[in-house]
């Protein structure tokens, strides 16, 4: 009789598990209001381990997953009273969204950060965004700020969300070394201000090109959206701006090019 009482709870477990990923998968608003996200992989389930997030709840299928470092943290989250959901491999793939379902995901509480909080002394830069129109590009430039030693992002208002599974899947795992903090434009008017920090925005009317402009170290990064470039309220954030030379037809570079570009610009300076 307990036996079935236990086995009629699992199955409850795992259906509920399943409908949250599904949840959190396809519906932002869902991931706004439970503050939670979704990582799938042996690469973000071990970044997100090593960054001590908070796991809501681990899921894994033990058929599928084979490397052994995960599972060997697997049963350590166990042991430790990390809430863990086991799938049949059929269940796991239904939830998988890789070509090859590695065994193992987890949905995790969203990790920000309040501005009062951080320093521009941090890392290299940072970079301050309003909107942008692929979460893949997004998930790119995280990528791109995490190899040079960026300190993450200060997004303004709530149209960009970094835990968009596109933007995880994209940033492969540098999402977990990056800080991302929400804000509006008043505060980071006054934060960067009591900061004296330096705003340089993209623009193609800057004054001087990417490479022929000195970048002060409390630098933040302004970029605009792909197709409409800096908005006013953020042309409002910079003291400086700068263009990326382009003597082809092209009139503009989709959002991970172009930070990816400054962003190397930036850490070619900071290394004279």
């Amino acid at each position: 009789m307990t036996g079935t009482r236990n086995s009629g709870r699992d199955r409850h477990c795992v259906k509920a598990a399943l409908a949250e990923v599904e949840k959190l998968h396809s519906d932002r608003n869902y991931r706004q209001a439970s503050g939670l996200f979704y990582v799938e992989g042996v690469r973000n389930f071990v970044s997100a381990i090593d960054r001590g997030l908070d796991i809501s709840t681990l899921l894994f299928s033990e058929k599928l997953l084979t490397a052994p470092l995960a599972r060997k943290l697997v049963r350590q989250s166990r042991r430790s009273g990390v809430p863990t959901v086991s799938l049949t491999p059929e269940q796991f793939r239904r939830i998988s969204h890789t070509p090859r379902a590695s065994g193992v995901s987890a949905i995790l509480r969203q990790p920000w950060v309040e501005l009062p909080k951080v320093s521009p002394q941090t890392g290299l830069c940072w970079v301050v965004l309003e909107s942008v129109r692929s979460p893949g590009n997004f998930g790119s430039l995280i990528r791109t700020s995490e190899a040079i030693g960026g300190a993450g992002f200060i997004l303004v208002g709530g149209r960009i969300d970094p835990f968009d599974p596109n933007v995880v899947r994209a940033s492969m795992g540098s999402i977990f070394r990056q800080a991302f903090v929400r804000t509006t434009f008043s505060q980071l008017h006054r934060w960067m201000r009591s900061n004296h920090c330096c705003g340089v925005g993209a623009s193609p009317d800057g004054a001087a090109e990417l490479h022929q402009f000195d970048y002060p170290r409390s630098t933040l990064l302004v970029l605009g959206e792909e197709r409409r470039g800096l908005t006013p309220q953020q042309r409002n954030l910079c003291q400086h701006f700068v263009r990326i030379p382009m003597v082809g037809k092209a009139d503009s570079l989709n959002l991970a090019v172009a930070g990816s570009l400054l962003l190397y610009e930036l850490y070619r300076t900071a290394k004279k």
